[in-house]
């Protein structure tokens, strides 16, 4: 006679790995934001993993962030602690060197000392619109886009004098082609309202704008 119990047992693990996968998979995508941050280049060295804002590494051993992994979210890296200083943008990747997140900002800056997530990004759903003037006067613009040119696309001056944040969140940078300075804007932050160029962050001089995109969730 067969020994069909043992037939039975025998199926078991070719069930179970395959559903403990599945389960662990959910359980990776059910967490919407998490950063793994290296205190060494090339993921080398002390790591340690986030899954909410760090307003100073330093207070974690770290006296830098050399090498990070975005495994989920969207997040805004700052040069200096308390979220200050230049902002880089952090999309779900890897980022061996400071030259990953900070190469198109075509400034010499090897310091990541904060960081926080992006709540408000929703690439398939934003909304800006940019004004020419600061207080939302003037000519104006709404964008649902990416545009590496503004100027490209019609608008006639350089600079860009305040901006409307409707949905999502966006990128928006100093030179055509996604280089110079990065500015990060959110619809939850001012109330999605940015007057005057001051307010794109602390490390803002000028309201020198020529590229916009969409921040990818």
């Amino acid at each position: 006679m067969e020994n069909t119990g043992s037939h039975k047992l025998s199926c078991w693990p070719g069930l179970l790995f395959p559903l403990l996968y599945h389960i662990l998979a959910l359980f990776s995508h059910s967490i919407p934001f998490q950063i793994t941050i290296y205190d060494q280049e090339n993921f080398q060295g002390k790591r340690m993993e986030f899954t909410s804002s760090c307003p100073n590494v330093s207070e974690r051993s770290f006296d830098n962030v050399r090498s990070l992994k975005v495994e989920s979210g969207a997040w805004i890296g700052y040069e200096h602690t308390s979220f200050c200083g230049q902002q880089f943008i952090l999309e779900r990747g890897e980022y061996p060197r400071w030259d990953a997140w900070s190469g198109s900002n075509a400034y010499h800056i090897e310091r990541l000392m904060s960081f926080r997530p992006i709540c408000s990004a929703n690439h398939k759903e934003s909304k800006i619109t940019i004004f020419e003037k600061e207080n939302f006067i003037g000519r104006q613009w709404e964008l649902s886009d990416d545009y590496p040119s503004l100027q490209a696309m019609g608008w006639l001056s350089n600079e860009v004098g305040s901006m409307k944040i409707q949905c999502g969140a966006w990128v928006c940078y100093q030179y055509p082609g996604y280089r110079g300075y990065q500015y990060i804007l959110e619809c939850d932050h001012h109330g999605g309202d940015y007057k005057h160029w001051r307010e794109w962050g602390s490390h803002a001089q000028t309201a020198q704008i020529q590229s916009i995109r969409r921040i990818q969730q």
